[in-house]
């Protein structure tokens, strides 16, 4: 298990198997960042004729290995591009600190030289770091490999108290962040949704969450209660479906936060089945219910003065006799009914139920997070989530935390003419569940979901781009599940918890 420390100290004296210090580019050329003055006066006039020979552009997430040769007290020097110093943020250190941690490998200890002369900068550094080192291993035959044991953050700051609490709110939302990636990562025939509603439960023993109390509301629950949603997405799998709620009310709350996510274990698309391709990845569709549950652990651990309630509705979303069919009629929790036109748009469906749930807890806000539409994926692509709600201010609230913590989320509209589409194109119920047109999907989904939401402030985060990366690895992004959001709803319930 990796220990991290924060501490002072010069790079060159540091005694570790790996120092990774920054280089930025400058209009002299490349320069050593902050935090690496060490290094560069180390090694004087003979840096940037080396780095010349070894090709080095100092571009973003760029990676050289240089052994020291007794200049360092260090054997191994990594250096990584930070781009451009006049344009250096917290999310390009973040990134740097991910790629160097995939870089490192036979060492026991590392030392990370990086820009830490502020408290954003610092979190960047660890957030990347461990970020970065993230490896799924649970299903292979070989073991692990090896991370180093002992990792050090190098800071003229490592004492004062902002620094300090961001070092250790980095190591928090890192291992829920995990968690979330575990969780989306896991098999889908290993993580129906009995098996994650288990986890849930495991993992609030296992965590310093004692304060949260957790839930699990089985098949003939749900029946009896009316959630004909998330029955109507699940009958069609020999997995029954769950709803599990986790509470978190600590003293002095100055806010309540309510959190949705939708967990679709697995999703074939149902009657309305999917081609064969669109299959491979569908085990992430459970990564808003895996962020919601993640960020609630960390909220609680980190003590947060702020109530919590948070909804996971679970389902498998197969073909079968039992399942629904496109043209059936299901009546939702809260008695409104809704005609279901494709089977593959069965997000909304579970969600609706969930959030007319939480609307009765009365919070002051309702957050909820989904892998919902491909429509997002076309409108920004596979690194940006879309971001919708009925209330500009609380909008403006997730994308801006979503800034600080390097998650990216665009703005989209809800228009009226899609609120008037949802309760126009049924003749036979309340509410049509799908739109045939092939253009607008996210924005349909969105008015769909603001019908159960009554007057309750409501923010909708469509992750379905970020939330699994089936490409290579990037920054501090593994392939695999992302755990995308679950920093973004931590730093959210923090500003909400300071007003």
């Amino acid at each position: 298990m990796t220990t991290y420390s924060l501490r002072k100290g010069a790079a060159d004296k540091t005694r570790a198997d790996v120092v990774v210090a920054g280089v930025v580019k400058t209009d002299k050329g490349l320069e050593m960042a902050a935090g690496g003055e060490a290094v560069a006066s180390a090694y004087g006039r003979k840096l940037r004729p080396l780095l010349s020979t070894l090709g080095f552009e100092g571009k973003p997430g760029e990676v050289a290995k240089i052994p020291t040769g007794g200049t360092l007290r260090s054997p191994l020097l990594i250096l990584v591009g930070l781009g451009e110093a006049a344009k250096l943020d917290a999310e390009k250190v973040r990134r740097a600190a991910g790629a160097a941690a995939r870089a490192v490998s036979n060492a026991q200890s590392v030392a990370l030289a990086l820009p830490a002369g502020e408290a954003a900068h610092v979190r960047a550094v660890l957030d990347g770091y461990q970020l970065g080192c993230y490896a799924f291993t649970a299903f292979k035959s070989t073991p692990a490999p090896d991370r180093a044991g002992e990792v050090v953050v190098l800071s003229d700051r490592a004492k004062d108290k902002d620094v300090t609490e961001a070092f250790e709110t980095s190591q928090v939302v890192a291992a829920a962040t995990a968690l979330a990636r575990d969780w989306v990562n896991t098999p889908p025939g290993d993580f129906t949704p009995a098996r994650f509603a288990d986890a849930v439960t495991a993992t609030k023993k296992d965590r310093k969450a004692a304060k949260v109390t957790v839930k699990v509301m089985a098949e003939d629950e749900l029946e009896a209660g009316g959630y004909g949603g998330i029955i109507g997405v699940g009958r069609g799998s020999s997995n029954a479906p769950r709803l599990v709620q986790l509470t978190y009310k600590p003293r002095g709350a100055k806010a309540h936060l309510a959190l949705v996510g939708k967990g679709i274990t697995y999703d074939s698309g149902g009657l309305s089945i999917k081609p064969a391709a669109s299959m491979m990845t569908m085990k992430c569709d459970m990564a808003g219910a895996a962020s919601v549950v993640a960020a609630t652990f960390a909220i609680a651990e980190l003590g947060l003065p702020i109530a919590v309630t948070t909804y996971a509705p679970m389902a498998e979303n197969m073909p079968s006799g039992t399942a629904t069919r496109p043209g059936d009629v299901l009546t939702m929790y809260g008695g409104k009914t809704v005609e279901v036109l494709n089977t593959d748009a069965e997000g909304r469906l579970v969600l609706a139920d969930a959030i007319v749930k939480a609307t009765e807890d009365k919070p002051d806000v309702i957050v909820d997070v989904a892998t919902l539409t491909g429509a997002c994926v076309v409108a920004l692509g596979e690194r940006v989530g879309g971001l919708l709600g009925n209330d500009e201010a609380l909008v403006g609230d997730v994308q801006a935390a979503g800034d600080r913590v390097g998650e990216a989320f665009w703005p989209l509209p809800i228009p009226e003419e899609m609120g008037e589409k949802v309760r126009s194109n049924t003749k036979i119920a309340d509410l049509a569940q799908h739109n045939g047109e092939r253009w607008g999907g996210t924005l349909y989904a969105a008015a769909f979901l603001r019908e159960f939401v009554g007057g309750t402030t409501w923010a909708h985060l469509d992750i379905a781009g970020p939330a699994f990366n089936d490409k290579a690895p990037y920054g501090y992004v593994p392939t695999g599940g992302t755990g995308m959001s679950v920093a973004t709803l931590v730093e959210l319930a923090t500003s909400l918890s300071q007003r």
